[in-house]
């Protein structure tokens, strides 16, 4: 199952506005379960850096079907997934890339947002990963 250019959209909006409401400026991306790019914002004046950024973000959650902060933990030195990072042509390890699952519980694709500090590019991210049923 893949997300739809509806829900992609919807989770866009809502990371947008999760993005206002903490006065930052995101790049957000959405890709489908095969890690293809649905829809993408770049809010004006965001930094140029994070379009990458956030869309690696998304990749890597869907990727390993988990949060991007927690595959950070995981590829710590001497951790189980220790440099990781340099698989799959880059991967983002650090918060702001989430899954984002249907109302049946199955991933559809993900989430990655990047512009600010991690724990706000994590916010925004759930924000737009809640919005998809």
């Amino acid at each position: 199952m893949n997300i739809t250019l509806k829900q992609a959209e919807a989770a866009i909006a809502a990371a947008k506005t999760k993005a206002k409401e903490i006065k930052t400026l995101m790049n957000i991306a959405v890709v489908d379960s095969g890690t293809n790019l649905v829809a993408f914002a770049h809010m004006d004046e965001a930094w140029l850096g994070s379009i990458d950024i956030s869309q690696k973000k998304a990749r890597t959650a869907r990727y390993f079907n988990m949060p991007t902060g927690e595959i950070g933990k995981l590829s710590q030195p001497g951790g189980s997934l220790y440099n990781i990072e340099h698989s799959n042509g880059g991967l983002i390890t650090f918060p702001g890339g989430v899954p984002i699952k249907n109302a049946a519980g199955v991933i559809i694709g993900a989430i990655g947002v990047s512009g600010d500090s991690v724990e706000n590019d994590h916010a925004v991210a759930q924000a737009g990963a809640d919005a998809v049923k």
